[in-house]
């Protein structure tokens, strides 16, 4: 089976599916690309999608991603970003094992198509030109075998002719006798370019044509098993990446196979306890008999509201607000005291450890300066070791400050972590004195969850000020008695300033009386004037009490 043979004959057709051949592969070449490309957006993609949806540093949302289910949802995004990883594999793959080598081939191929056809066509002229000669030597001599009659002819009736000379007879067989001579001359040159022409015909369609025709077919052969090729590598392209690819999906697997619903679940009780007891029932009070009301939780009176019935709803509040007072929006206070105590203890101490982390940074700092300096010293074509003097003492100001500033919140996570061990049993020891002292009553949520006067939770929680808060606190919200004597004076160390109703403004350094100190929930009563007084946070004033006042202990 040979094109030289079979299709000897057929050299346009051949040359036009040759050029169909190369627009094939042309194509596949297309199709690769555009693969590729498909490829590379599809990974860019999904690189978008993870990065969309992993949590923003510094962001509540990281704080959210604790949990182990948020954890595996992150294992999954980090493993499609190593998925789309793998189609960038394949697309770089396809480019330079495929598309790289199918275009050279391609002009490889282009090449050596135009040589064998120029060969051939070459041949074909060939042929052509031979032809025309045997065309034109038998022309010719047809021609002077016509001219060579018509002389004999011509000579044959003159020699017949009686009155034509013999000079012009002599003349006419002379002429016929030349275009005879020219005629056989015609004839031999006419044999001989006919033997040549026969001869070139042969080694043209038996060995020149099938010698092209047999190249061009290897050629077409070759690009037929390149086409093959590649779609295999196109193939095993894909297969190399799927184990990977596989182990990219295992990963998101075993991450969803790690969610663990229980630990999730006590991570909700460690992120949101309040610490607070749940409140008791609330004790009936009856208004139906003669008598005094009796004194519970849920009034809100204390001992020496009794023999007074009519109680004042509408005079000035002077004491604390109602415990389920809406809580302040505003600024956080910088020791947190508006959280319930175990969330303020979690603050404290995750600000602590920030601070920690930052002091062993500026350490390290200093003391890669240091080593710097000492090499300066050791060398001092380097440097001057005296132009580190200014660095290494800005950092060690920073590691200063920052020391500074972990010792006060240090100070604060000590107070909230000693007072909380010690809640129950103080609760407990509380609750039996004030069951002798009064009826069974029902607790509420005042017991257990103060409100302070900015709305906010206080850093002490404990039955024993709930009690002192029910003796002496809420007395001078529906008593319009004598304004409270000063028991000492403070100091305003910071500003605050107070936007709830029972607090009142204070400006740092400012100097104001004491009119009611710390009961245990983190306030001190004082007064500016005879009609201004109000609550503050103790950690914003510094307190200096009266030694001769009833009562009152001596404190900083």
């Amino acid at each position: 089976m040979s094109w030289g043979t079979e299709l000897w004959d057929q050299f346009d057709n051949l040359e036009k599916h040759t050029q169909w051949g190369i627009d094939t592969l042309e194509k596949c070449i297309k199709f690769v690309k555009e693969r590729t490309e498909i490829e590379l957006s599809y990974a860019k993609q999904l690189r978008n999608l993870s990065k969309k949806y992993q949590p923003k540093k510094n962001s509540k949302e990281e704080e959210e991603y604790k949990y182990t289910s948020c954890k595996a949802f992150i294992s999954t995004l980090n493993e499609m970003n190593d998925y789309a990883g793998q189609h960038e594999v394949i697309s770089e793959n396809m480019a330079s094992q495929i598309i790289v080598d199918l275009a050279r081939y391609v002009q490889e191929l282009k090449q050596e198509r135009k040589s064998n056809f120029h060969d051939g066509r070459k041949a074909q002229q060939h042929i052509e030109t031979c032809w025309k000669q045997l065309e034109s030597s038998k022309r010719r001599f047809e021609r002077d075998c016509k001219e060579a009659d018509r002389a004999q002819q011509y000579f044959e009736k003159m020699d017949a002719d009686i009155n034509v000379t013999k000079a012009d007879v002599e003349k006419a067989r002379q002429q016929a006798q030349i275009r005879h001579q020219m005629a056989e001359d015609s004839k031999a040159d006419y044999s001989s370019i006919l033997q040549k022409f026969n001869h070139e015909q042969h080694e043209y369609y038996h060995t020149h044509i099938p010698n092209i025709f047999q190249k061009i077919q290897e050629m077409e052969e070759r690009r037929i098993v390149r086409i093959g090729e590649s779609m295999k590598t196109y193939a095993e392209v894909d297969r190399q990446v799927i184990p990977i690819i596989g182990k990219c999906l295992d990963g998101i697997v075993k991450a969803a196979e790690s969610i663990d619903q229980k630990n999730d679940s006590q991570l909700v009780i460690e992120a949101y306890k309040s610490g607070f007891e749940p409140p008791g029932d609330i004790e009936f009070e009856d208004y139906t008999q003669p008598m005094k009301r009796t004194v519970s939780d849920n009034s809100l009176s204390n001992s020496r509201g009794e023999g007074k019935p009519d109680l004042k709803f509408g005079g000035k509040s002077k004491g604390k607000l109602w415990p389920f007072i809406k809580k302040n929006k505003g600024a956080t206070p910088e020791d947190f005291s508006n959280l319930p105590p175990e969330q303020r203890r979690k603050k404290l101490q995750q600000k602590v450890d920030e601070l920690s982390k930052e002091i062993q940074k500026e350490m390290d700092q200093r003391d890669a300066i240091t080593k710097m300096k000492d090499v300066y010293l050791k060398n001092p074509q380097m440097g001057d070791p005296a132009s580190l003097d200014h660095k290494l003492a800005e950092v060690s100001q920073n590691i200063e400050k920052l020391r500074l500033e972990t010792q006060k919140f240090e100070a604060w996570l000590a107070e909230v972590e000693g007072r909380l061990p010690a809640r129950s049993e103080q609760a407990r020891r509380q609750s039996g004195l004030y069951d002798s002292q009064n009826p069974p009553t029902v607790n509420n949520c005042a017991q257990d969850r103060e409100s302070s006067p900015d709305g906010s939770y206080t850093e002490e929680q404990s039955q024993e000020s709930e009690v002192k808060v029910l003796a002496t606190d809420f007395d001078d919200e529906f008593d319009d008695e004598e304004p409270l004597p000063a028991i000492g004076t403070c100091k305003a160390l910071y500003t605050f300033e107070g936007q709830n109703e029972g607090t009142i403004s204070v400006v740092e350094g400012e100097t104001l009386y004491v009119i009611e100190e710390d009961k245990g929930d983190g306030w001190t009563r004082i007064r500016r004037n005879e009609d201004e007084e109000g609550y503050v946070p103790t950690s914003y004033v510094e307190v200096y009490l009266d030694k001769n006042a009833k009562g009152a202990k001596t404190y900083i």
